[in-house]
């Protein structure tokens, strides 16, 4: 009784999703396996919407590190698998308001999907116990950028042909469809997303099968270097 009481109130401190709800002024504390097991998939997606909403508006939990470091040395139960682009102006722990043992980030230009990720959520998910994956691509990508206006250069050129396939989804043949139009970059971003989920769907049978069970869910966003934001796609 006393370990579920404990966990309830630690839960409430990292997630709760109302304003009335004061947080610590230093949190110390890290995500633990009671913790990871109370919350349900849709109940960690918003978790992060709530803390992203805190990010943009500059009201970001005070942490200690040395703390965290010591208390998750031996043990870790991230609640989420987040990949991410490889760009430095997304620091997804930043931006979601979260810190050491909260979630696993995978990150890679155009935060494409490759059977090394995909092993990685795997184990996020299966072994360690994840229960989202949240696919986040941003604004203003220059892997995006490269893959619309067709760069070939060494192995930039293969990871690009990963994204070519949003770029001919959000073609019409039609205006300019070059990098220097923001509305095709923002319509080829999302496009790249929804089409990753597809591929982690596809090429991944276990995470297909925990997802279709309700264990996990995928779902996908895109965050704005102008104002902070994620924008949560459907």
């Amino acid at each position: 009784m006393k370990k579920i009481y404990s966990a309830l109130v630690v839960t409430l401190l990292m997630f709760s999703c109302s304003e009335k709800k004061e947080e610590p002024v230093v949190r110390t504390e890290v995500k633990t396996a009671e913790i990871q097991e109370s919350m349900n998939p849709q109940q960690i997606l918003d978790s992060l919407k709530y803390r992203n909403e805190r990010f943009a508006a500059g009201k970001m939990t005070k942490v200690d590190y040395s703390a965290q470091v010591l208390k998750s040395e031996s043990s870790q139960y991230p609640s989420a698998v987040i990949l991410s682009c490889l760009d430095s102006r997304v620091p997804v722990e930043s931006i979601f308001d979260l810190s050491i043992g909260d979630v696993f980030v995978a990150r890679v230009a155009g935060n494409i999907v490759n059977p090394d990720i995909l092993g990685s959520m795997e184990y996020g998910c299966k072994v360690a116990g994840s229960k989202l994956i949240l696919v986040l691509g941003h604004t203003n990508c220059g892997a995006v950028k490269s893959a619309i206006d067709k760069v070939e250069l060494g192995n930039i050129t293969e990871l690009l042909s990963k994204i070519t396939p949003a770029v001919d989804s959000a073609s019409t043949k039609q205006g300019d469809e070059t990098s220097k139009n923001n509305e095709f970059v923002n319509k080829v971003t999302n496009e790249n997303v929804k089409l990753v989920i597809d591929n982690i769907r596809k090429n991944s049978p276990i995470l297909k099968e925990m997802e279709d069970k309700g264990q996990i869910k995928i779902a996908g966003g895109v965050y704005n270097l102008e104002n902070g934001k994620v924008t949560f796609l459907n």
